[in-house]
């Protein structure tokens, strides 16, 4: 059964796709380099131009760039947070690319659900 199953899903493998990899190495990169704070931060390293990446994006992970870096910074937050070391919430926010604190306490409580102070609070 296993033969027939394998054989039934290879024959209908859909072809290579060399972006499927493109897109995985973008948001690697995204994750492990946090000077990407910004969709121009990523086209200067990439070289990709805006439109390009915020199509790539759509089309293969289903939101666009800066969501992805929105959200790998702020599981970068959860990470400093949950070190248990004093946080500098302006700082922290600016550090992550946001404009001001404001912003990164309203991002953080949209994807979290409590502002960083209360959930740095919980960790203890």
């Amino acid at each position: 059964m296993i033969e027939r199953a394998t054989g039934f899903l290879v024959a209908r493998m859909p072809p290579s796709d060399t972006n499927v990899e493109r897109v995985a190495s973008l948001a690697a990169s995204i994750m492990s380099d946090h000077a990407i704070t910004r969709v121009e931060h990523l086209v200067a390293a990439t070289g990709i131009e805006v439109r390009a990446l915020q199509r790539l994006f759509r089309e293969y992970v289903g939101v666009s760039p800066k969501w992805t870096i929105n959200r790998y910074r702020l599981h970068e937050a959860l990470e400093r947070i949950a070190a248990g070391e004093a946080v500098d919430w302006s700082a922290l926010a600016l550090d992550l690319g946001y404009f001001d604190q404001a912003h990164f306490i309203r991002d953080f409580r949209r994807l979290v659900g409590v502002s960083p102070g209360a959930y740095a609070r919980g960790m203890g």
